[in-house]
């Protein structure tokens, strides 16, 4: 028994050398009244084949998008994954690294972390990248405070079409910085200017706009950036999904302080929701680099002239003393950024703006498409990237009942607003793995559950 713990010949000299008797002496302490006094209904120990059959069994259960024609979104999407990602991740000297204390060692990992900087200021046009972060909320949490610690400042507008996720994120890890929160409401499917302009005074810390926004629209970015330049302390902070970066002006153009998003769409699968990677990026500032938080790679020549990889910067509590760090909850999600840098280097600057331009046009198409039917309304028809914010109005079927019925003929219609936002509507995402077919198939299924 050389490799299994705590036999009972070993309980018992334990047990002995404590000086109890029995091992529920240990739990003396516990009040008679919350003890669990019944025997656990465990079932009879299996074999490993039996205990196989019995996980699929279970496993068998749960659906997922290969039974499905997903047109679920709203920051988690089902984008096509080379199969070179697998492949490559899958090997041990990758998938069993995390944080490379040794950079002696570690050189494979500390370069392709500095790849995927590299990937990510090119793709934001930003100066600076980190090496990923937990995710695309804690990501805009950690810009919130880096604004906070930045401007001194403590007002921070978030407007209402941000991620309704993303913004209890950032609340969260604001409040107990001091700052304070102030709505930006929505007209049709983007911010509203008018009351953007009437918030917008010299104690606002950041600004925080999501591009392409939850609702799929685009906000006017070049009139936001233009309110922002008569206040020359508040930053802007951009959410950006990475994909639509293939066709979007870079944040960096307009002015972006700090570029953060979800790093999923980057050849990470949905995977029931996690695990993700935020990754961060902010302009070529001495001073603001200071304040960013996680890691950060660099390359550098040893002292016979070769290229070695460094950690150039580490922020983090466990590397600093905890009270000079610049976050204590965050991880850098290794594993899942190595993803998205083979990711980008295998579709390259032509393969992203193609994945980007395919999800824009078959969006595009379903949107026509659903035109045809009566009692259907696309309230961002005319401004979206791959997701819009569809209305329903056809007596006698709620929304929820639309969703039902399209599930039993395969079909996941889309994202409840509802269940999100004080919006109603479904929130409908396209990606690249569309076909014509998949398309039609949805408005002919949607015409049927109206008209049943």
């Amino acid at each position: 028994m050389k490799y299994i713990s705590n036999t009972p010949p070993e309980q018992k000299k334990m047990l002995q050398e404590i000086g109890v008797e029995e091992i529920s002496d240990l739990f003396q302490a516990i009040p008679e009244n919350i003890r669990f006094d019944r025997s656990f209904d465990i079932p009879e120990a299996l074999s490993e084949l039996e205990l196989m059959d019995l996980v699929q069994e279970k496993a068998e259960k749960n659906l997922d998008l290969s039974k499905f024609d997903s047109y679920l979104g709203a920051g988690s999407y089902d984008h096509y994954i080379p199969a070179i990602i697998d492949h490559l991740i899958l090997r041990s000297e990758f998938y069993t690294a995390y944080t490379p204390y040794q950079a002696e060692l570690s050189q494979g990992t500390l370069q392709a972390m500095y790849e995927y900087q590299s990937m990510i200021c090119e793709l934001t046009g930003m100066g600076i990248s980190n090496a990923s972060l937990l995710d695309g909320a804690s990501a805009l949490g950690e810009a919130v405070i880096m604004a906070r610690r930045q401007t001194r400042n403590s007002r921070v507008l978030l407007p209402k079409t941000v991620h309704p996720a993303y913004r209890n994120v950032a609340q969260t890890y604001g409040e107990p910085h001091g700052v304070e929160f102030l709505d930006v409401p929505l007209q049709g499917g983007q911010l509203n200017l008018d009351s953007l302009t009437e918030e917008l005074d010299d104690d606002t810390a950041a600004l925080v706009v999501q591009y392409p926004n939850f609702y799929g629209s685009l906000e006017e970015m070049e009139k936001i950036a233009e309110l922002l330049d008569n206040q020359k302390k508040t930053m802007l902070i951009v959410v950006a999904n990475p994909i639509a970066l293939g066709l979007l002006t870079p944040p960096g153009e307009f002015g972006a302080d700090i570029v953060v998003g979800e790093g999923q769409p980057l050849g990470n699968g949905v995977n029931y929701g996690g695990p993700n990677l935020g990754y961060m990026a902010i302009k070529d500032d001495r001073r603001l680099l200071r304040q960013l938080p996680g890691r950060l790679v660099g390359k550098t020549e040893d002292v016979e002239g070769e290229i070695g990889y460094v950690m150039t910067m580490q922020t983090r509590e466990q590397h600093i003393r905890r009270g000079k760090a610049t976050s204590n909850i965050c991880t850098n999600q290794a594993l899942n950024a190595l993803m998205a840098a083979i990711y980008l280097a295998t579709m390259g600057k032509e393969g992203i703006q193609e994945v980007a331009n395919q999800c824009y046009q078959k969006t595009r198409y379903l949107i026509t498409r659903l035109a045809e039917i009566e009692g259907v309304e696309v309230v961002n028809q005319e401004n979206h990237f791959n997701e819009f914010w569809l209305k329903i109005d056809s007596p006698g079927i709620s929304l929820e009942e639309v969703e039902q019925k399209m599930c039993e003929k395969d079909i996941l219609a889309g994202v409840n607003l509802t269940e999100m936002t004080d919006q109603e509507g479904l929130l409908v995402c396209v990606t690249e793995k569309k076909t014509r077919q998949d398309l039609d198939n949805y408005v002919r299924s949607l015409e049927v559950v109206l008209n049943d």
